[in-house]
C-alpha cells in the first residue's frame, strides 16, 4: 500500500521545502529508473558522461555537486557493473579520466526517452510558465550558493 503523500508544514522554511521538492522529484524518477535496475546516481552520472568525453573526477564531481570520496566509491559501483571505466589521461599520466562505457551509453539510449517524458510531466504539472519560472529562481538560487 502506498504511503500517503506528507504535506509540506504551513510556512515552512525555504530550505525545508526545497529538501521535500528535491525527495519528491527523486521518488519519481525512481520509479522510472528503479524497474530497469539503474539508480538514480549511477543515472546522474550517465547522463554527465553520455558525451562520450572522459571527465577527470575533479569535474565529474563539480558537474554532479558531489564530494570527491563520494563520488569515488560511486564510480567504484558503476565500474563493477561495467557501466562506466576509468582510463589514464594522456595529458597527465597521474590523473584518472572517467568514461561511460558501451553498456553504459547503451542505458542512457535505452532510458532517455522514459526519462524525458519523466521530466515533461514533472515541468507540465506546474504549468510551462512557473515551470520556466521555477527553474529560472532554482538556477539563480544555486549560482548564488555555489560553495
Amino acid at each position: 500500500m502506498p504511503k500517503p503523500a506528507r504535506k509540506p508544514a504551513v510556512g515552512a522554511s525555504l530550505q525545508s521545502l526545497l529538501s521535500e521538492a528535491s525527495r519528491r522529484a527523486t521518488a519519481d524518477l525512481e520509479r522510472v529508473l528503479g524497474p530497469e535496475g539503474v539508480p538514480v546516481e549511477f543515472w546522474r552520472v550517465l547522463e554527465v558522461l553520455a558525451d562520450e568525453s572522459g571527465r577527470p573526477m575533479s569535474a565529474l564531481a563539480e558537474a554532479l555537486s558531489m564530494k570527491l570520496p563520494s563520488l569515488s566509491k560511486l564510480i567504484d559501483r558503476m565500474v563493477a557493473s561495467a557501466l562506466v571505466q576509468r582510463a589514464p589521461d594522456p595529458l597527465d599520466q597521474r590523473r584518472v579520466l572517467v568514461y561511460i562505457s558501451d553498456l553504459g551509453l547503451a542505458r542512457v539510449r535505452q532510458l532517455q526517452g522514459t526519462v524525458r517524458r519523466q521530466r515533461s510531466s514533472l515541468e507540465s504539472s506546474l504549468g510551462r510558465d512557473e515551470g520556466r519560472e521555477l527553474k529560472r529562481l532554482l538556477e539563480a538560487f544555486i549560482r548564488e550558493h555555489r560553495s
